[in-house]
Formats: C-alpha cells, sequence, structure tokens
C-alpha cells in the first residue's frame, strides 16, 4: 500500500487543492452554491473510490454526503465522519494568498479549509481507495460527511435520530484535531465542551451626541465593557456563580501525567510572540487550555467604527461569549446560569438580552477501547514512536451525541498542528501530516479489526 500511496502522491494532493479551491463557507449564505459544490465533489470522489451507495441527503440546512462499503456483516465497521464545510475567510487582507486559491510553500498548503477540516477529511477518501486497490478493507465502512460543523451541526442530530439503523456502527473515526508535533505523534482522548451566546446592551432608543448628553445617560459600550470585565477575578477565576460546581477535578497524579508530554513555555510565546502567558492562576499553560473550563469574548461592536471621528453614545452594544466546558460540566446548565448571572448584573440604566447559541457536552474516550488503541498502534507503526494521549481544548459536540444516540466511541486520530492556523488568516496543513494521514489510517482499520474481535 505504500508504494501506491507514493505512487500517487501528486494526483492525492492535486485532488485535494481543487477541492479547497471550493469556497464552502456555511456561515455566509453568499456561499451556499459553492458549500452545495463542495459535497458534490466527495460524493463523486468516494464513488470513484468504490464506495456504493454514495449520495446526498438532504436537511433542513446543507445536504449530508453518505457513501459505503459493507464486505461482510460479519465484519466490524467503522463509521468516518468528517465535514466539508469551512470558516469564513475575513479578514482577508491579513491572507499572504487568497484564502481560496490553495498555494503550496514550504511543504504546506495555504487554503482555508486546508487543515479544518478539508484536508483530515480528505485523508481517510485516499486511505478507503488505497485499501480498495489492494484488496485491504479488513472493515466495513461508512463515510458521513456533513457541511454545517462550523455552524454547530444543528441538522446533524437529526439526521442521526433518523438513520441509526443506516448507521450503526461499532467505531466512529474522526480526524478533526491534531498532534503534538510531527515527531511526537498523540491521539486525542478528551475533548471539551462549549456554550456560546450574544449579548446585547440597550441604552437610549437612538444613538445620541456625546457632548450634549454624555455623563447623564449610561453608554452601552462602556457597560458592556465593565460587565465583561467582571466575569473573572485578579486571578482569572470565572466569577459566574456556580461555574465550577461539577468541574471535574484531575488528581496530581494525574496532572503529572500529562506534564510528561513534550513543551516548550518559550517556544510557545515565541510562536504567537507573546511577552507572557496569562490565564487561571494555579494551572499551567497545557493545563488551562484543556482540563480546565474557560470564558472568552470572541467579538464586541457599537458605536461608530469607521474612519475618523463621530462623537456619538451608541444606542446598543453587543459581544459573543462562549465558555469551553470540562468533564461533568453540562452546556444546558452553564447556558443557564451565564444567562442569569448576565442579566443580574446589568444596571438598571441599559436593558440585556442574552440570546444563547449552540451547545455541546465534553467528552472523554477511554484510552483502553479497542478503538484508541487501534488509532495508538497505527500510529506508533508510521511514526516509530508511541503516541501520547492528550485532551485537547477544543470541542466537538457531536461526539457526545453520537455516543448517546449510537451507542458508540469515537476515536479522534488527528493529523494537524496547533501551529496551523486553523480558522485564523494562512490557515495551512503539511503535506508530510496528509500524506502521513493516508498512510496511518489503512492500519487503523487493520488493527480496528484485530483489537475489536479480541474484545468481542
Amino acid at each position: 500500500m505504500k508504494t501506491y500511496i507514493d505512487q500517487n502522491k501528486d494526483r492525492f494532493i492535486s485532488e485535494l487543492l481543487d477541492l479547497l479551491r471550493i469556497p464552502s463557507v456555511s456561515a455566509d449564505a453568499a456561499f451556499k452554491g459553492d458549500v452545495l459544490r463542495a459535497a458534490e465533489f466527495l460524493k463523486e470522489k468516494l464513488a470513484e473510490a468504490g464506495a456504493d451507495n454514495a449520495q446526498l441527503f438532504e436537511t433542513a440546512g446543507n445536504p449530508i454526503v453518505y457513501a459505503d462499503k459493507i464486505i461482510d456483516p460479519n465484519l466490524p465497521t467503522v463509521l468516518v465522519y468528517g465535514h466539508y464545510d469551512v470558516q469564513p475567510a475575513d479578514p482577508y487582507e491579513l491572507w499572504d494568498s487568497p484564502p481560496f486559491e490553495p498555494v503550496i510553500k514550504d511543504e504546506k498548503i495555504y487554503a482555508r479549509g486546508a487543515c479544518d477540516d478539508k484536508g483530515q477529511t480528505y485523508m481517510h477518501l485516499k486511505a478507503f481507495e488505497t485499501m480498495m486497490q489492494h484488496n485491504g478493507l479488513p472493515c466495513n465502512v461508512k463515510f458521513m460527511i456533513e457541511g454545517e460543523e462550523e455552524v454547530g451541526s444543528m441538522n446533524l442530530a437529526t439526521f442521526v435520530k433518523a438513520n441509526k439503523e443506516m448507521l450503526a456502527c461499532d467505531v466512529i473515526v474522526i480526524s478533526d484535531t491534531g498532534m503534538l508535533a510531527n515527531d511526537v505523534p498523540s491521539v486525542t482522548s478528551g475533548l471539551r465542551g462549549l456554550s456560546y451566546h450574544e449579548v446585547e446592551v440597550t441604552g437610549p432608543n437612538r444613538d445620541l451626541h456625546s457632548g450634549l448628553y454624555g455623563g447623564a445617560v449610561a453608554n452601552p459600550i462602556n457597560i458592556l465593557c465593565k460587565m465583561i470585565a467582571s466575569l473573572h477575578d485578579e486571578n482569572n477565576h470565572i466569577t459566574i456563580p456556580g461555574f465550577y460546581d461539577k468541574v471535574d477535578e484531575l488528581s496530581q497524579e494525574e496532572r503529572a501525567e500529562m506534564a510528561k508530554a513534550p513543551f516548550s513555555l518559550d517556544a510557545y510565546k515565541k510562536a504567537l510572540d507573546l511577552p507572557d502567558v496569562h490565564g487561571e492562576a494555579g494551572y499551567s499553560t497545557m493545563e488551562r487550555n484543556s482540563i480546565r473550563p474557560t470564558l472568552d469574548v470572541n467579538g464586541i461592536w457599537g458605536g461608530y467604527t469607521g474612519e475618523g471621528a463621530k462623537t456619538v453614545i451608541a444606542s446598543k452594544a453587543f459581544a459573543k461569549i462562549s465558555m469551553r466546558l470540562v468533564p461533568h460540566q453540562s452546556h444546558e446548565e452553564i447556558t443557564a446560569i451565564f444567562q442569569k448571572h448576565f442579566e443580574s448584573i446589568a444596571p438598571a440604566s441599559v436593558k440585556v438580552v442574552v440570546k444563547p447559541h449552540h451547545g455541546g457536552a465534553p467528552v472523554v474516550t477511554p484510552i483502553t477501547s479497542a478503538g484508541y488503541k487501534a488509532a495508538a498502534q497505527a500510529m506508533e507503526d508510521t511514526f516509530g514512536k508511541k503516541p501520547v494521549p492528550v485532551r485537547s481544548g477544543g470541542s466537538i459536540p457531536i461526539v457526545a451525541m453520537f455516543k448517546s444516540e449510537l451507542g458508540v466511541d469515537t476515536v479522534l486520530m488527528g493529523f494537524g498542528l496547533d501551529s496551523d492556523a486553523i480558522h485564523s488568516p494562512n490557515e495551512h496543513f503539511g503535506i508530510f501530516n496528509f500524506m502521513k494521514g493516508i498512510e496511518t489510517i489503512p492500519l487503523f482499520y487493520k488493527y480496528f479489526a484485530e483489537f475489536h474481535q479480541v474484545q468481542k
């Protein structure tokens, strides 16, 4: 199989570049046609690779691409999940090259979606093609690739609930995560959950002249900034009552094991051009972004932001606020207590509206499962060293939904790097990582078939 992968490397990359040229931005209705083009592209490539039943399932939003290959009902079944939608590319002016005109520079592919998640999803298609070409598919396989992950996967649960029999499987594998480094492979064993909100603060019924009214009426922007600032104390602990009540506190032994993962604070600061790190007192940088809950403002706006000056007190101010959650925290509960608290700290001079958006539960994948062990063994074979189990700071809310609806664990076997700038200008994905994924995935199938049989 390695020979086939090497011989077809240029074609695999060329096909990925074609997919990356499609601006499938799910958050912007202006790109609706491009989102559909990306779905069609994947459907056709799955059929060409040898999958059966390649089709698009319509939803209330963007379609879900489905295909399968059932070689023997007695063999275990792997369900591959990915997404073909991408984040908006704004601000375009910060890109060194156009986000939807992929370029290869320093052995990296630069384009929106290169790593998140088109490149990582496409690894699975090419690994499947490779196995089919060599009659080397040791498991049944099903593909489910959605087009709304970047906007909260709002229609995926409905689809899964309505198609449980079609999606029945023994393990789900997702490559929408990363690893520590190209020479330090890792498998993600946990994800944080998410609670996301938009808040609106309203003062006067119209924008006012700041000279005539300044000091006499509440300025919604000033008020909003004070409210947000109050959400953390001097130790960067979150001040919302009840926020930490159900937080899973890891033992010192568990924290010591986590600390064995290679990490250079100096390199971390240098990569981000930071004079120093910042975060919750009492925890390391690696702990802050993985095992601790957080609260961050993701956007804030109001008033006049154009060129020059305009002396105005805005009628309204807005912010988007997200909280990353850890095991045992319920995103429904956190959403409720955030809304109650934020409304309660508003002065009587303004009106506050909290609009909850999407959320998701945190998850932990057992490292004793057949799926995890198969991923670890496959990566050990191709990287030459045993991968480190890590907890990711990110959130993939559908993982908990898969567990509750399909009753199976998810293996998070990603090949991206923290430096790949996902969701940012100049997103990229290493050619090494893309090809290493295609090489590793067939071994995951091989070992999963073996380990699943042992655990039965």
